[in-house]
């Protein structure tokens, strides 16, 4: 419901509900480890904030000098000749302030953004090397949208508020403060104390009342969201809705949702309307008030036209700022939360993976010792006890057993993707936790019942397996996985686009691309998760013998619900709840009265 909800709202939405974190000196220590990726760029970012001072000088002086050339307007004292000369000698130097006020501007955000661009860039180079190197259980924790959003959404909300916000935040903190300084010494006090007494109280009402209403409209349009999801979800199923003749029971729930929006909806009204009240009663009423005591003041000469001016434009320079000082908060808390989302991310435990490749020779003996594990996510829940078996160098061994049973999990633990809770697992006599973990994965190719194909080409996926292989046994690798004739079929030949996920081959041409990808690692251990289950009887074939081609003189582990697939493995372990409870070939378990295996084969035997 609620990705639905914000699926609709749009990514506005996703950065109001970022956690926003206090501004205190702990998170702001956290907030300079950002100065750290700088790098050599370190130098733009104080010129970026000398133009910062420079700009937010330029912008006191300028209501100053703007508020001189207002006054010339209530000011009748001088005329002709000399009043023109006057207004020249306030008029120039106001320009060449705004054209200052320009260069300055550019300045800031030209440096700024490259200071920025280079430190996200770092960022979010870093955030991914450190996630691509999380260990599996971190992964069963998180969901990958949350993952890719903390890469895209809270780098850009870190960028924006390192670019933006945070000189914003600072340059009008220093013209709301600066200006009420210079309103209270150099403008008539009479007018600066209302200003004061009436002003400010008004702007943090007004931005609450804003704020509350902002949130109700948010509620508002989840409302609607919902009621939306309710359509879509009767209209998508309408087949379900007249097959169980539900019309009545779908037109009830939409009801509901509508009778909710209307009950909110007039709340939500009532609440603008007082809001509105509010500004034209308040806001527009302290406007007033101030213009008359004003008019009073300069009625009784109290009150010239230079201090009306300069009045005039430091009140508008300073609300604007004070107005938008809590925007920019937000946006900084905002920031503070993005960044400490990422550190989290890229403070936490990683796999030691060098990436170089190790020559060390494997003969492929496995010994899996007394071994029990329990996933992180569920340590309540043992998904295998005491499981102990042998696969001698060269050989197939076949894993059976109904789901749930503890197969694919010893596939994980194989490739330690997880590690055991107890017991040990040997390769060659070493115990794989002493092997260098880049080094055991890169003996041992994984070939799923479920393939996952990256979004490029035939080729690129198939030298996934080997990053820096010929087109020579590219091919070669295509053609021992029974892939070669047709890759070749397609106008694009291994240059053919297979789409997001593999989506434009069928599930037998993807099976093949991963063989051929397997093919190409040339594994000492193969393990093959269920890889034909999901295949039509041709597809089968063709990839049963590729997968045969692969299977010759390798340490092979089967996984396998369809038990005709695996009767020449040289040994089945059949499991049972986390439990081995056979071990032997076909034709042995076969023979055992009342065994598992047995029953299993009689069961897809009657249902065949």
């Amino acid at each position: 419901m609620a990705q639905g909800r914000r699926g609709r709202r749009g990514q506005a939405s996703e950065e109001d509900e970022l956690p926003k974190a206090k501004i205190n000196l702990e998170n702001i220590k956290k907030s300079f480890r950002l100065f750290g990726l700088m790098k050599s760029v370190k130098w733009k970012f104080f010129l970026g904030i000398f133009f910062l001072a420079c700009t937010a000088g330029v912008g006191l002086i300028f209501p100053m000098q703007g508020g001189k050339l207002i006054g010339f307007i209530a000011d009748n004292s001088v005329a002709g000749a000399e009043k023109l000369k006057a207004i020249n000698d306030v008029a120039i130097p106001l320009f060449i302030i705004l054209a200052l006020q320009g260069i300055f501007s550019f300045g800031r955000v030209f440096m700024f953004t490259q200071v920025s661009e280079t430190m996200l860039q770092n960022l979010r180079n870093q955030a991914y090397e450190k996630i691509i190197k999380k260990p599996m259980k971190f992964f069963s924790a998180s969901q990958t949208a949350e993952l890719s959003g903390r890469i895209a959404t809270d780098v850009a909300v870190i960028g924006d508020a390192f670019t933006t916000t945070l000189a914003e935040f600072i340059r009008q903190l220093v013209v709301g403060i600066g200006g009420l300084i210079m309103m209270i010494r150099l403008t008539n006090p009479t007018i600066a104390f209302w200003f004061l007494v009436i002003i400010p109280p008004i702007i943090v009402i007004s931005i609450l009342f804003a704020r509350k209403i902002r949130g109700y409209s948010k509620t508002y349009q989840d409302k609607i969201a919902e009621s939306n999801i309710v359509v879509g979800d009767s209209l998508t199923g309408i087949v379900n809705v007249k097959t169980f003749t539900n019309e009545n029971y779908e037109i009830n729930r939409y009801q509901n949702k509508t009778n909710e929006i209307k009950i909110f909806g007039m709340k939500y009204g009532i609440f603008r309307g007082a809001f509105f009240a509010f500004v034209i009663m308040c806001v527009f009423g302290a406007i007033f008030f101030i213009l008359y005591k004003m008019v009073q003041l300069q009625a009784m000469n109290q009150l010239d036209g230079v201090d009306l001016g300069q009045f005039l434009m430091l009140a508008l320079f300073v609300s604007g700022s004070l107005g938008g000082l809590p925007e920019a908060l937000a946006g900084l808390q905002r920031a503070l939360g993005a960044t400490d989302r990422i550190f989290e991310i890229i403070d936490g435990a990683i796999e030691n993976i060098d990436n170089v490749n190790n020559t060390s020779a494997v003969n492929g003996e496995i010994k899996v010792q007394h071994i029990n594990f329990n996933y992180p996510t569920r340590p309540d829940y043992n998904v295998l006890q005491d499981v102990s078996f042998t696969v001698a160098a060269g050989t197939t061994v076949a894993l059976v057993g109904s789901s749930g049973s503890g197969k694919s999990t010893i596939a994980n633990l194989l490739l330690r993707f997880y590690d055991l809770n107890s017991g040990t697992i040997l390769l060659d006599g070493k115990n794989i936790v002493t092997i260098d973990l880049s080094d055991l994965r890169s003996k041992i190719a994984y070939v799923p019942q479920e393939v996952l194909l990256f979004a490029g080409s035939i080729k690129e996926n198939i030298a996934y397996g080997k990053t820096n292989a010929s087109n020579e046994e590219i091919m070669a690798a295509a053609k021992k996985a029974n892939a070669y004739d047709f890759i070749m079929s397609f106008p694009e030949q291994m240059n053919t686009l297979v789409g997001e996920r593999g989506i434009q081959l069928s599930g037998g041409q993807r099976q093949r691309i991963a063989i051929a990808r397997a093919v190409l690692k040339n594994p000492a251990i193969l393990i093959l998760d269920e890889a034909t289950s999901s295949l039509d009887s041709e597809s089968e074939k063709l990839v049963q013998d590729a997968l045969d081609n692969l299977m010759k003189d390798r340490t092979s582990i089967v996984i396998a619900h369809r038990l005709s697939t695996i009767r020449e493995a040289d040994k089945i372990v059949v499991l049972q709840k986390g439990i081995v409870v056979e071990q032997g070939t076909h034709e042995e378990l076969m023979t055992l009265e009342n065994g598992f295996y047995l029953k299993l084969n009689k069961m897809q035997f009657e249902f065949n």
